[in-house]
């Protein structure tokens, strides 16, 4: 693992010297509209916030203390189907119980399938109009202060497909988060990994990933690389998680689960260890401190992601003053 790291070092500092002159843009939006609120329960409300960005109205379901208390907000971003499929931190992650009695509004925003969760440089065919940067930086956060009462602390994560982007979020605004968690993806754009994790997952969902950031290679690529922006991330309490995607007892799998999760789940998730120990070893290089988390076991599950959610949360929690 220690050479590992030193080549993955070495291999960055090299990019980082290449790209030292992109600068990262800021993202300017109209005013975004809350459209409505619906109050769930106590405990529960779903925001519908209209993004002129987008030019859409999107879903975010945010759990929160009784009366909306005075509270930091935790954004957690869904996986590769936007939760829009149904699989979500919401439904499969255990965040409802989890979050019960804390003083944090989580929200849970619905949408961004396969778009890596960034502002793309054209429409698309099959995925349409994509400004996810725009909207979780700018718009949404604008909307969530007009709905709840916020200290201004916040924090950002990302599951699977959008733990790489939820990293590179918090580059692209370093004033807004204090804290940052990855949980097995791949926070990346470069380095053979990156590139490969962003054109497979843009590809499997049916869009081209030309009409992101152009051809892998193009400065937007190493613009939006938190390898070579690393040293945006100073100061923020920073988690990244994965495993070695060797099934395990953390994966709670069934018999005929198992099967899946050795053919699927391994490859996936031994990628999210590399691009972790990648991010993890430039991260060192700039004695910038930061907790990585590879366990020896453990597939591409919920019951992985779940407890890479714990164990990251008390980090988040004195962050953010949650």
């Amino acid at each position: 693992m220690a050479r590992f790291r030193r080549a993955c070092t070495r291999a960055v500092i090299a990019v980082a010297a290449a790209a030292a002159t992109i600068l990262a843009v800021p993202a300017t939006s109209a005013r975004a509209d809350v459209v409505s609120v619906q109050e769930v329960s106590p405990t529960e409300t779903v925001v519908l916030v209209h993004s002129p960005s987008m030019n859409r109205v999107i879903r975010n379901q945010v759990l929160h203390l009784p009366g909306k208390p005075v509270a930091p907000v935790f954004y957690m971003l869904p996986g590769a189907g936007g939760a829009e499929d149904g699989v979500s931190w919401y439904h499969h992650g255990g965040v409802r119980p989890f979050f019960a009695g804390k003083r944090v509004n989580v929200v849970l925003p619905i949408g961004g399938r396969f778009s890596m969760f960034t502002d793309w440089q054209h429409d698309d065919p099959v995925l349409g109009r994509n400004k996810w940067q725009t909207y979780i930086n700018h718009e949404l956060p604008a909307a969530i202060a007009k709905v709840f009462r916020t200290t201004g602390a916040n924090a950002i994560s990302g599951v699977s497909m959008s733990a790489g982007p939820a990293v590179d979020l918090a580059t692209r605004a370093p004033q807004r988060y204090r804290a940052v968690a990855a949980y097995s993806g791949c926070p990346t754009t470069g380095f053979p990994l990156g590139v490969l994790t962003n054109t497979m997952v843009v590809a499997r969902g049916g869009g081209n990933v030309l009409n992101m950031w152009g051809p892998p290679g193009a400065p937007a690529w190493a613009a939006h690389d938190p390898i070579v922006n690393a040293n945006r991330l100073r100061g923020k309490a920073i988690y990244l998680g994965s495993a070695t995607g060797v099934p395990g007892p953390v994966d709670r799998l069934g018999p005929l689960e198992l099967p899946g999760a050795l053919i699927g789940g391994l490859p996936v998730e031994s990628v999210a260890s590399g691009c972790n120990a990648a991010l993890s070893a430039r991260l060192a290089s700039l004695g910038i401190a930061h907790h990585l988390d590879i366990r020896p076991l453990g597939s591409h599950s919920w019951g992985l992601f779940a407890a890479e959610l714990r164990a990251s949360w008390p980090m988040i929690a004195r962050a953010i003053g949650a």
